[in-house]
């Protein structure tokens, strides 16, 4: 209320100010502009000379430095009824500057008043010039009163070297290690970290060091924000967060001044936890860039790099950092003493996305007929991010469906949509619909009648985003290890659908529907060639694994072999891409009938599960059973 009031004050006093000048101004003129507009009536000069000689003339005022006279008469000699009307005023234009006149008017005793003209353009020119400086004043003062009031905000105009971190004392996130599945391995060692600030007495004891910092690092979506979450509302000790994207501004030395305030805060408050999301954002390596690096960057780096490990050292503070480019970061970043320890926080396998779905099943009113265990199996790859979406997906398609608990069929609809898009419309019954259907059918058959291959899990003709049929494989379980056999058999596979266009409508009918089962195809077998050795080339890596394009260091990386091993690195990609093909082929030439039965089934029904399909092609021929791979090393 207080400041409401003052906000007040502050608009209302400036303008009380002017307009008292502006009062002033007006109220000292204003008996000679009454003065001024009495007269009624004009007069001429020549007239008014002979009433003043006449002695009829009673007062003069002169106005406009002498061009303007007010005349009062004692007698009105025009007046037709005769009668007399005193101080009738008339107004006089007077030629010019006339100083006889005044010599005229002492001679007949005359009463007369020199009145100055009034400069109103002075008096409204000092009124402009004050409006503008109060106002700029009043706007300076809001914006500094804003930018101490608000921490963090946009106002914050002379705060640009203060940190932006997120302080807790105690941090209430919410998220307890429980809350987080899927990741044991990681969780262990973080609850290390957790009993280190708890009880550091245990450890040194014994002459153990609290670690000065733990790098996560994994893909996108596999808990690392969420893992710091659960430090913090376990650790009970002040907690700082802030992303790596905040340290760095356009101006030169904003970075690393928001560095040092960081730490200092985090020193006065020890012993306390920094999280940094998204390191690489300022950790990236220094002098990658072609032409210079960032400096605004590199020197934030540097300041950071002093802090976590320079003279004066961080007693009690542990800094946790989250990345999936860790390929990138500085390797001074990343050596023991800054980041002692690298927490791997993976994909979770098949128990623990088991786990990642009961923790986020809790809050779901799921029907008794779910297995999560089926969920999980069928979701190889998944995330936590992941896992969490697709039972958000099967709760909204549960509510529009107007169902009163998530059901298997909601749970395969989701998985449906989180990994192929959204259904699209169903085909009409033509020629498309059913060269889409042998298709679909080429690949689950040459899959199913291939016994390294994963089984079929569903075969479908319903579009979901750019595809218009699909064809669904789920693996008997996680596979770390992949064989050259297995690699052969989804090669294969891949290339069924376009070997049944081939078998079924001829060569001329072949249609762009393979376009991405070949692009698959092409990079499996360069990889076999290249990476794991699987080829005529012998045991040989020649290419380097590594993810994108670092700009300074991988752009101008020469190649790795000569042009006659390119050469030969493309026939044999060729003649492993055409020994799958081939074997594609024999299997559906060898068993049309049993996929001229299928196809005209699935054009009927659009979907056939897995089992159902087995159970057809069981009519036909000996369906080979799926072996259990035990990779030896």
């Amino acid at each position: 209320m207080k400041s409401s009031w003052k906000t007040i004050l502050l608009w209302v006093l400036p303008i009380l100010l002017i307009g008292f000048f502006i009062w002033q101004a007006s109220f000292a003129s204003m008996p000679a502009d009454n003065v001024k507009n009495s007269a009624n009536t004009r007069l001429t000069y020549g007239r008014f000379l002979e009433y003043l000689h006449e002695g009829k003339v009673d007062r003069v005022d002169l106005f406009d430095g002498g061009k303007t006279a007010i005349v009062e008469l004692g007698d009105d000699p025009d007046t037709l009824s005769g009668q007399m009307s005193r101080f009738q005023r008339a107004r006089v234009d007077l030629p010019g500057t006339t100083p006889q006149l005044i010599d005229e008017l002492y001679q007949e005793n005359v009463d007369f008043d020199v009145h100055p003209a009034r400069n109103t353009g002075a008096v409204w020119g000092l009124i402009g010039n004050l409006i503008f400086p109060v106002f700029l004043l009043l706007g300076l003062f809001f914006l500094f009163r804003r930018s101490s009031n608000v921490p963090g905000g946009p106002g914050q105009a002379m705060n640009f070297g203060k940190s932006r971190a997120r302080f807790q004392m105690e941090a209430k996130t919410g998220v307890m290690f429980d809350d987080v599945a899927g990741v044991e391995e990681a969780k262990e060692e973080l609850q290390e970290v957790v009993t280190f600030l708890k009880k550091p007495e245990r450890f040194t004891a014994v002459g153990a060091q609290i670690p000065k910092g733990v790098l996560l690092v994994g893909p996108p979506g596999t808990g690392k924000t969420l893992l710091a979450k659960a430090i913090a509302g376990e650790a009970g000790v002040p907690f700082f967060s802030i992303s790596g994207s905040e340290f760095v501004e356009m101006f030169v030395g904003v970075g690393a001044s928001r560095v040092r305030d960081l730490f200092k805060k985090a020193k006065e408050n020890a012993p306390c936890i920094i999280f940094i999301d998204e390191i690489d954002a300022v950790g990236r390596q220094r002098g990658a860039g072609i032409g210079g690096g960032n400096d605004e960057r590199e020197q934030t780096l540097n300041q950071l790099l002093t802090e976590m490990d320079g003279f004066e050292g961080n007693t009690g503070i542990i800094i946790i950092a989250a990345t999936n480019r860790p390929d990138v970061l500085d390797s001074a970043l990343l050596r023991p003493g800054r980041f002692d320890r690298q927490v791997t926080v993976d994909a979770p396998d098949i128990k623990g996305r088991r786990a990642v779905l009961e923790v986020h099943a809790r809050d779901k009113k799921l029907a008794e007929a779910i297995s999560l265990e089926a969920i999980a199996r069928r979701t190889p790859g998944f995330t936590g991010a992941d896992l969490a979406n697709l039972l958000n997906e099967a709760a909204i398609l549960t509510a529009r469906r107007r169902k009163e608990a998530i059901t298997m069929v909601e749970i395969d609809d989701a998985v449906d949509r989180v990994i192929a898009g959204m259904e699209g419309t169903p085909l009409v019954d033509s020629k498309s619909k059913r060269l889409i259907a042998y298709h679909e059918v080429g690949h689950a058959i040459v899959g199913t009648l291939i016994r390294e291959h994963d089984p079929v899990q569903k075969v479908t003709l319903i579009p979901r985003g750019q595809a218009k049929g699909l064809t669904w494989f789920t693996p008997s379980e996680d596979q770390a290890l992949i064989s050259r056999s297995q690699l052969m058999a989804r090669m294969a596979g891949a290339l069924g659908g376009r070997a049944a266009e081939y078998v079924v409508f001829g060569d001329a009918e072949v249609t762009t529907g393979a376009g991405n089962d070949l692009q698959q195809v092409t990079a499996m077998a360069r990889q076999m060639v290249t990476r794991f050795g699987m080829s005529d080339l012998g045991p040989l890596s020649l290419e380097s694994q590594q993810g994108e394009v670092f700009l300074g260091r991988d752009l101008m990386t020469r190649s790795d072999y000569s042009e006659e091993i390119a050469a030969r690195i493309d026939a044999q990609v060729r003649e492993l891409i055409q020994h799958a093909y081939e074997e594609a082929i024999r299997i559906v030439r060898d068993h049309r009938i049993a996929i001229d039965r299928l196809v005209e089934l699935l054009v009927e029904k659009e979907t056939i599960d897995g089992e159902e399909f087995r159970q057809i092609l069981a009519e036909y021929t000996v369906i080979p059973e799926k072996e259990r791979f035990v990779p030896q090393i």
